[in-house]
C-alpha cells in the first residue's frame, strides 16, 4: 500500500471495526478488512463491507447500499461524487465529514440488513 494511504486505510477500517464483534472478519491484512454478516441468506452469510488499498486509492464498501434503495437515497452530493458503482466510495485522503457520513450509513445499513433478514 502507498504510504500516503495508510491514514485513510485506518480511518476508513475504524468504521468496520466497530461492528467486528456483530460479525465475521473475513480478511485483515495490510491493504483490505472485509466483514460479513452472521445474518444468513439462502444458506450464506452476507457480505457487508470491505476497505481495500488499491494503487489510485483506498475503496469503501458498504453492501447495504446495494440492497436497500432508500438508504443509497440518503447519501449526500459531496459523498457521491466519490461513488463507483452502487456501493463503493474512493478516496485519496482522509475526509472527516465524509467519513462521518459513511458512519452513520454504515450504522444504518446494519439495521437494514436486521430487517432484510428478518423478511427472509
Amino acid at each position: 500500500m502507498r504510504p500516503d494511504f495508510e491514514p485513510v486505510f485506518s480511518a476508513l477500517k475504524d468504521i468496520l471495526t466497530d461492528y467486528e464483534n456483530r460479525m465475521t472478519v473475513v480478511a485483515d491484512t495490510a491493504d483490505r478488512y472485509a466483514l460479513e454478516s452472521k445474518l444468513v441468506y439462502r444458506g450464506k452469510p452476507i457480505f457487508f463491507g470491505e476497505v481495500k488499498a488499491g494503487k489510485a486509492y483506498v475503496s469503501f464498501h458498504l453492501m447495504p447500499l446495494y440492497m436497500n434503495p432508500k438508504l443509497n437515497a440518503t447519501i449526500s452530493p459531496e459523498l457521491k461524487r466519490r461513488m463507483q458503482g452502487k456501493a463503493c466510495f474512493n478516496f485519496k485522503t482522509v475526509d472527516p465529514p465524509l467519513f462521518q457520513e459513511l458512519k452513520r450509513l454504515t450504522a444504518e445499513g446494519l439495521q437494514s440488513f436486521k430487517t432484510f433478514a428478518a423478511r427472509s
